[in-house]
């Protein structure tokens, strides 16, 4: 049997792989700028959801799907983000400044809290993200004078070097500053992948044993992805406040957190494509239902949690048919078209047994 080895890692370090990923990128993010002629202004504000869950996936991602951590908390730092970009902001910050601070202050403030929570593993660590949820709904109450408590806030129109943007009237201006955002978060979460901290994350994922025979600190580098990905949450947090217009504590409750695992599990753990995936499933799921909802009974008739039951069968559904989400469905297809016709039916076949490296905790 002849075996090759490894003689160069330029396919690792690589932004784009290939001519032909680079092509079709660029013509994605051609069709991402054109989309606004394409689109009336409705579906256009559609599409600026889902771009936001994206940022808000891809920081969860950082965290669940390339490090290993379970969080349920992260709506926590949607909130952070959102209410202390439009505090800042209140306080004569531009937004140039006051948005990417917002982002800055949230990853410290997850840096810190992830200290003491990540000496829990599994599923302790995930009770212990609920908790923070929770936490963060009373805190915003407690924090009358600053977040404005139930009442809520409502934030203001966004200046950027005297252009003003806002949701409701100017959503096209809006969206073009999302998908900028957009971007941003996806080039920064790509290299992150292939700089050192990113190996080690995927380390500490498949094996804390042997990540920390090959030196790397386990700790430092969990205190890190907490705060890596709590950043880019909270640069979504913020958008989200713009989006909706107006927040309050109920605005970011502990069902966005479950949300938002529930959307990276779907769209594929440990991939960029499969935040974009999932928040396409999250953000046009309700407006599917209610135009099938109108088609078969009328849009008169309410169906009490009709959307979390659906969402709810699709999660389980992935969980027992495809684990590896949209996106591994996605490399499957691919897979055998390239290598038709010497595919076979068994080739992705799951492993039913796992080498087990880790002491039970």
């Amino acid at each position: 049997m002849r075996i090759l080895f490894k003689t160069s890692y330029n396919d690792d370090i690589r932004l784009f792989p290939d001519r032909w990923t680079l092509a079709v990128y660029a013509a994605l993010l051609a069709l991402a700028v054109l989309l606004p002629m394409l689109l009336d202004e409705f579906y256009i504000g559609e599409v600026t959801n889902v771009l936001i869950w994206a940022i808000a996936g891809l920081g969860l991602m950082l965290l669940t799907g390339q490090t290993g951590q379970v969080s349920l908390g992260h709506a926590a730092f949607l909130a952070i983000g959102c209410y202390t970009n439009t505090i800042l902001i209140e306080a004569g910050l531009p937004f140039i400044v006051a948005f990417p601070l917002a982002g800055v202050i949230t990853g410290i403030v997850g840096g810190i809290i992830a200290i003491p929570a990540l000496r829990l593993h599994g599923i302790y660590l995930a009770i212990a993200t609920i908790a923070l949820s929770i936490l963060a709904d009373d805190i915003i109450v407690l924090l009358d004078p600053w977040t404005g408590g139930v009442s809520g806030k409502f934030p203001a129109v966004i200046t950027i070097f005297g252009l003003e943007i806002e949701r409701w009237t100017m959503p096209v201006r809006f969206y073009y500053l999302v998908l900028v955002v957009t971007m941003i978060c996806t080039l920064f979460y790509r290299n992150l992948l292939r700089a050192p901290l990113g190996r080690a994350f995927a380390a500490v994922r498949d094996s804390e044993v042997s990540a920390t025979a090959m030196g790397v600190h386990i700790a430092g580098t969990k205190v890190k992805a907490f705060g890596l990905s709590c950043m880019i949450t909270g640069w979504a947090g913020a958008l989200m406040g713009y989006y909706a217009g107006a927040f309050n504590n109920e605005t970011f409750s502990l069902v966005i957190s479950i949300t938002l695992l529930m959307m990276i599990v779907i769209g594929g753990l440990g991939s960029i494509h499969g935040a974009f995936f999932g928040a396409v499933v999250v953000a046009f799921l309700p407006q599917a239902l209610s135009i099938a909802k109108g088609a078969m009974i009328g849009g008169s008739v309410a169906i009490p949690g009709l959307e979390t039951g659906v969402f709810g069968l699709i999660l389980i559904l992935f969980i027992l048919f495809e684990p590896m989400g949209l996106y591994g469905r996605w490399l499957k297809i691919r897979t055998w078209f390239e290598l038709f016709p010497f595919a076979r039916k068994d080739m992705f076949r799951r492993q039913k047994s796992y080498l087990k490296t880790e002491r039970l905790r």
